[in-house]
């Protein structure tokens, strides 16, 4: 786990050390390790935790004063031997070589091109003295952050929107990003921040900062996207056992890469996530053997269940404690069961609040205290697999009813044993009316669709969101590229990423290795639903690894996880009515105050239980004292 930070002033301007200091101390989360390097009108930061209990990260400031060339990178990088091999990196050389070298050479070889032959995570920097710019590029899903901002003749990056303000740049609140918080919680923008003056570099995106030959700016800056998911080469597999078995190969050699340790890391490092789920148990599951494998100790499991004590599990929970239980008994796991309680819950909002959206979730609050006390550096996580691999082949019906295959839509019908008018109206109606489809849904899950935000009507009567509702189109690859361009993905990470560091916690995601997400997009729609199966190839890929009731497991309930968060919220409520009233919140002309305060009190949250639109709220409000 790394931070990185760096100033690039204008022509003729010195780089002022004394904010490049302030922007390491912001990063202070991220290790006791610092370097910095500085040259003209250019400044480089990087923080980082001791190179003893680092796993896999870059090493510091890398130079190549032969290319002129400087690196600063937070880096993770996979399928190390493929570009070696390009790189002519050969022997025992490669066993020793760091991921800022091999980006480092990489730019050398390949100039601005070098990310679309770079796999992993990363964010990184390069100073080009010969040409006079500056490189920046992120990883294809944005799971390492890169802040930035240019104003003044001065451009400022940063892993963290902290760093960025403390050079000076102005605060201001961004209120089309703050509406788009507060009333659409699912979409983010890929490029704004809170802050009106910080942007974020887009994943999948490079950034050039040019040199200003009229000396009185930083250059131009120049933004180009180098990865195209909808570019992904379509997948013929020669049967469906062999397209398991791909996928099967992709995935652990994602887990295997996500494990290496560069000769640096301790048994007992790695924790998992395990929720009983197909993408957390079998992350888990490759991750313990991969482990074993390499004579080293299986990961600590974390749940979010709370611990069961003397007390047998509710009849509505035993299910998931059965799916966790066969999961960690399968591969002789410790499986370790937290929950957040109220006192948890006050803690976050009051912490958080400060720089909204760097904020973790309230069920990972725990688990993260839990796996620093234990030794954990580096916690493996399933989220991105909805999006990808497990996509449960929404569309895929629709595709079949518009394209005329209409005896293929009529097994499946008979597969799920569906009446016939009953299942043509659901195949139908997200055609003929997406948001009715979407307030049906809603309704039969018992959520109310109207009244829900709590933003200011004045505020957002004058406000628009970034992002809204967009034309969707039909199919299973369409609706998965939607998703991932609904920004979710990267606001978890860069939460996570924030919240992870007070930990010294590196998060790292098997399912979105852009080689699996690659294989994903490129597959057959029939490859995601047959019948009555959703995740038809995920499951069919691991019937070897995941015990049978959890693969073949078709109940996506979790009341043993969100029941007890909920009850933690509600006993929360009387402080945060305490601190609400206390003073009013700085950023209370967003929100809709009263109406928040109203929904704290048990009873009428019982009666109309929505939780989002208060945290939303209460995590943008800055209750931090």
């Amino acid at each position: 786990m790394a931070a990185i930070c760096g100033i690039r002033e204008a022509t003729g301007r010195a780089a002022e050390r004394a904010l490049l200091d302030a922007m390491l101390t912001a990063l202070a989360d991220y290790g006791a390790e610092r370097a910095a390097w500085g040259e003209g009108a250019v400044g480089m930061g990087w923080r980082g935790v001791p190179a003893a209990d680092r796993a896999g990260a870059v090493e510091s400031i890398r130079r190549d004063a032969a290319a002129g060339l400087v690196l600063v990178a937070d880096a993770r990088l996979d399928d190390r031997d493929a570009l070696c091999g390009a790189l002519g990196v050969h022997g025992a050389e490669r066993t020793v070589v760091g991921d800022g070298d091999l980006i480092l050479r990489a730019y050398r070889r390949w100039g601005r091109a070098c990310p679309r032959r770079l796999l992993g995570d990363y964010a990184f920097a390069v100073w080009d003295q010969r040409k006079r710019l500056l490189f920046c590029a992120r990883d294809h899903v944005g799971a390492r952050p890169f802040y930035y901002s240019s104003a003044g003749g001065r451009f400022v990056f940063a892993s963290a929107v902290e760093a960025v303000l403390a050079t000076g740049v102005s605060n201001a609140l961004d209120e089309a990003a703050v509406v788009t918080h507060l009333t659409t919680p699912l979409l983010r923008s890929d490029t704004h921040t809170f802050f009106a003056a910080v942007r974020k570099l887009p994943p999948g995106h490079v950034l050039t900062v040019a040199a200003d030959a009229a000396g009185d700016g930083t250059g131009d800056l120049r933004l180009e996207r180098y990865w195209q998911p909808e570019h992904a080469p379509l997948v013929r597999p020669a049967s469906d056992d062999a397209c398991a078995e791909q996928l099967l190969h992709l995935y652990a050699q994602a887990v295997r890469d996500r494990l290496r340790t560069s000769g640096r890391g301790r048994d007992g490092d790695v924790g998992v996530h395990v929720s009983g789920g197909l993408d957390s148990s079998s992350v888990a599951v490759l991750a313990t053997r991969e482990l074993r494998r390499q004579g080293r100790q299986p990961p600590l499991a974390f749940t979010w269940l709370p611990p069961l004590g003397d007390a047998p599990p509710e009849p509505r929970h035993v299910r998931e404690y059965a799916l966790v239980g066969a999961v960690c008994a399968r591969e002789d796991m410790q499986a370790a069961y937290y929950a957040p309680t109220a006192e948890d819950i006050v803690d976050v909002l009051r912490r958080d609040g400060t720089f909204p959206g760097a904020h973790v979730h309230l069920n990972e609050e725990v688990v993260q205290r839990a796996a620093a006390a234990h030794g954990v550096r580096v916690l493996l996580s399933g989220w991105g697999g909805d999006e990808c691999v497990s996509y449960d082949g929404r569309g895929y019906w629709q595709s079949l009813l518009l394209s005329g295959h209409w005896r293929q839509l009529a097994a499946e019908r008979r597969a799920r044993d569906a009446a016939a008018l009953r299942f043509l109206g659901r195949v139908a109606l997200p055609i003929v009316s997406p948001h009715l489809a979407w307030t049906l849904d809603q309704w039969r899950q018992g959520r109310r669709v109207r009244g829900r935000w709590l933003v200011n009507p004045a505020f957002a009567r004058r406000a628009k969101p970034l992002v809204g509702s967009r034309r969707r189109e039909i199919g299973v690859r369409h609706t998965q590229l939607q998703l991932l361009r609904r920004g979710h993905l990267g606001a978890r990470m860069e939460g996570w990423m924030a919240s992870g560091a007070r930990h010294g916690l590196e998060y790292r995601y098997p399912l979105l290795d852009r080689r699996l997400l690659e294989f994903a997009l490129g597959l057959p729609p029939e490859q995601f639903r047959r019948g009555r199966w959703s995740r038809w190839l995920f499951r069919r890929a691991l019937r070897t690894v995941l015990p049978h009731e959890v693969c073949w497991n078709a109940d996506q309930a979790d009341p043993a996880r969100s029941e007890p968060l909920i009850d933690a919220f509600v006993e929360s409520f009387p402080e945060l009515r305490q601190l609400l009233a206390a003073r009013p919140p700085a950023r209370a002309g967003y929100v809709d105050v009263p109406r928040l305060y109203e929904r704290l009190h048990a009873d009428s949250f019982r009666a109309n239980p929505q939780p989002t639109p208060m945290l939303q709220a209460l995590l943008f409000l800055d209750l931090s004292g």
